[in-house]
């Protein structure tokens, strides 16, 4: 089969390698229909995810086709179309029975596992570990289209976002950092009623796209953005600020905007330490969560995303097919040039 490969920092190709196979009776083998290209992937390659060696296929999200099952998989059938997470699960260690599947200890400790600890979802087929706890069935009524961004990106947004940052009817929210998961943070905080959601970005094609997701008002990174904000609060600072960057300063600006008794729900992927104004913010009585996605909500989204009540193919702005990895790989990275959200990569 083939698979897009790393080879080390800034090197990567799609060549031939050994087709997936069963190695433990939990396994199946998924033909990839649809997968796509996360920030992580970018990271992967820059050389900062050190447990990625060379001759690890990447990839980590996919809408697929069962092919094959181990002899212990009870859930799942040759030609039952399955959505394959970003966090693999074993169900019965003691984080996954706490709910936090992240850091499931049959796995190796955490549940990012795909193009990471094992091959990956950049593939003409995968094999998916823990199957019956782990893989979930796409209804007919949702596209794969839909389906493959409830893999990470919206499951993130939502979790570490939304959910983290206990949004509540008619709060006011800030997103700083409207890219993918900043966006699908945007595309869910009406589950939860907020009253006014403030999208802040330096792209205007990315604004521009927030208020297509839902943000109330969009504020284009300046001078005055933190002043800009609170001056759509009554000067009050938002309920929650939700940081989808990654970078110090972005997170500084995200906890500015946080009104005393706020949440700040950090969800960008840090590479460097953060200095924080402990001294400013301790009598703010701020909270502060973050973490790795659990993609635990994925049934509920599944049906959100079946009623129509979230439109996910929404973060598809581009199609390519897998002979075409190299260029899709450029356009993700160079994202605000290409005025692209997420990629959609199919086999033909």
């Amino acid at each position: 089969m083939k698979a897009l490969v790393y080879h080390g920092p800034g090197q990567k190709a799609w060549e031939d390698v050994p087709d997936a196979t069963i190695q433990d009776p939990t396994d199946v083998i998924v033909r990839v229909d649809t997968t796509t290209i996360c920030g992580t992937d970018l990271h992967i390659l820059q050389g900062d995810v050190a447990a990625v060696t060379d001759g690890r296929i990447l990839g980590h999200e996919a809408v697929g086709t069962v092919t094959e099952v181990g002899e212990a998989v009870k859930g799942f059938k040759p030609g039952d179309r399955v959505l394959v997470p970003a966090i693999t699960k074993c169900g019965r260690c003691e984080y996954c029975q706490r709910g936090i599947p992240s850091h499931c200890q049959t796995v190796g400790g955490i549940g990012w596992i795909f193009g990471h600890l094992i091959d990956g979802t950049q593939a003409e087929s995968v094999r998916v570990p823990y199957a019956d706890t782990s893989l979930y069935i796409v209804p007919e009524d949702v596209t794969d289209e839909q389906a493959i961004f409830l893999a990470d990106s919206l499951p993130t947004g939502y979790e570490v976002g939304v959910l983290a940052g206990n949004v509540r009817p008619g709060d006011t929210v800030a997103v700083v950092g409207a890219g993918a998961v900043g966006l699908s943070a945007i595309l869910t905080t009406g589950l939860w009623g907020a009253s006014k959601v403030i999208a802040v970005d330096s792209n205007k094609f990315r604004l521009e796209k927030a208020l297509e997701f839902g943000a109330t008002d969009a504020v284009e990174v300046g001078p005055g953005t933190v002043a800009d904000v609170i001056g759509l609060t009554d000067g009050l600072g938002v309920d929650v600020s939700i940081e989808a960057v990654g970078y110090p300063e972005t997170l500084l600006t995200a906890a500015s905007m946080v009104r005393p008794g706020g949440t700040i729900a950090n969800i960008g992927v840090h590479g460097t330490p953060v200095e924080l104004p402990m001294q400013d913010m301790w009598i703010q009585n701020v909270k502060l969560t973050m973490g790795l996605v659990d993609t635990v909500s994925i049934p509920t989204l599944l049906k959100m995303v079946a009623s129509g009540r979230i439109p996910a193919e929404k973060m598809g702005t581009h199609s390519f097919t897998f002979d075409q990895m190299d260029e899709a790989y450029d356009v993700f990275k160079n994202a605000a040039a290409n005025e692209a959200l997420k990629v959609i990569i199919k086999p033909a």
